[in-house]
């Protein structure tokens, strides 16, 4: 995919061979009616990707959305995420999910099963995280998910998977932004046909006082989330932009109507600071084997 030729409409294709929509909206942090109407906004505005997670407590939220936009299920790509803690339990969880998305189905409006499924985190031991990993897969040959995938593993969490012998996730989800880049993790995902996703995009604002953000914004004549989800987007990324907001909600997706330049984007690689620069704390963490 060209990064000239981007539209809200791009999409990428999976290991799975399901389609990914380019653009995903966050719902972290999102709770209650606050979700239904967020989740709304974006669709209204033209996402196809929601990105949700049992942790954050709003998967039926986002099925309630979904049921009240008028569009048809194919066409909304959702994800949801396991926590490592509950690695012997994926099988229930995953149903526990499968129920909550169900929650508001109607005559006109079936839900099935999510597009993506995630492990959120991988702070377990590895013969746990490997079983968890073999669980996963199954509940996907068991038809209870399309695709399957993990977020926020380091290298060496990837490679004890290919080390297993078992089966590469198709997505890695990541913090991701121009000042946390992670890219050896980036580099041996891309290599292997790992699409990248990247939350924290927008980097919840803490360095939109950075000179060299300031000075773009006023190049492109645009506001600095839109620098950051381009810069995701040129990059080959997945960003998962968040707000509560409707008028952010939409605004973070106006952002094909501009290219950063290659002089502009070799400034903003190197506004990189490793680990240093993350600002959640999911990152992968040093002291997880």
């Amino acid at each position: 995919m060209e990064s000239e030729h981007l539209s809200i409409h791009s999409v990428k294709e999976l290991l799975s061979g399901e389609k990914i929509p380019a653009l995903g909206f966050g719902v972290y942090r999102n709770q209650g009616p606050t979700v239904v109407s967020a989740c709304s906004a974006a669709l209204e505005a033209g996402y196809r990707h929601i990105d949700s997670a049992q942790l954050y407590g709003n998967e039926m939220e986002v099925a309630e959305a979904l049921s009240k936009s008028g569009l048809k299920r194919e066409e909304v790509f959702i994800t949801t995420k396991i926590l490592s803690k509950d690695w012997n339990n994926v099988a229930s969880c995953v149903q526990g999910s499968l129920q909550r998305f169900s929650a508001h189905d109607t005559d006109g409006f079936t839900f099935g099963v999510p597009d993506l499924l995630l492990i959120h985190d991988p702070r377990i031991n590895p013969e746990d995280r490997l079983s968890m990993w073999k669980d996963v897969l199954k509940a996907r040959d068991d038809g209870f998910v399309k695709s399957v995938g993990v977020s926020n593993f380091a290298v060496r969490h990837l490679e004890q998977i290919v080390a297993a012998g078992l089966e590469l996730p198709v997505v890695n989800q990541i913090e991701l932004h121009p000042f946390c880049q992670r890219r050896d993790i980036v580099e041996w995902c891309t290599k292997r046909c790992i699409v990248v996703e990247a939350y924290c995009p927008l980097v919840r604002g803490k360095y939109w006082d950075n000179p060299t953000l300031l000075n773009l914004s006023n190049k492109y004549q645009r506001d600095i989330g839109h620098i950051l989800v381009r810069w995701s987007l040129q990059k080959g990324h997945i960003p998962l932009p968040k707000s509560s907001q409707p008028h952010r909600i939409k605004s973070n997706a106006n952002v094909y109507d501009f290219h950063i330049t290659i002089e502009d984007m070799e400034a903003l690689d190197a506004l990189d600071e490793g680990d240093n620069g993350a600002i959640a704390g999911w990152n992968p963490p040093l002291n997880v084997p």
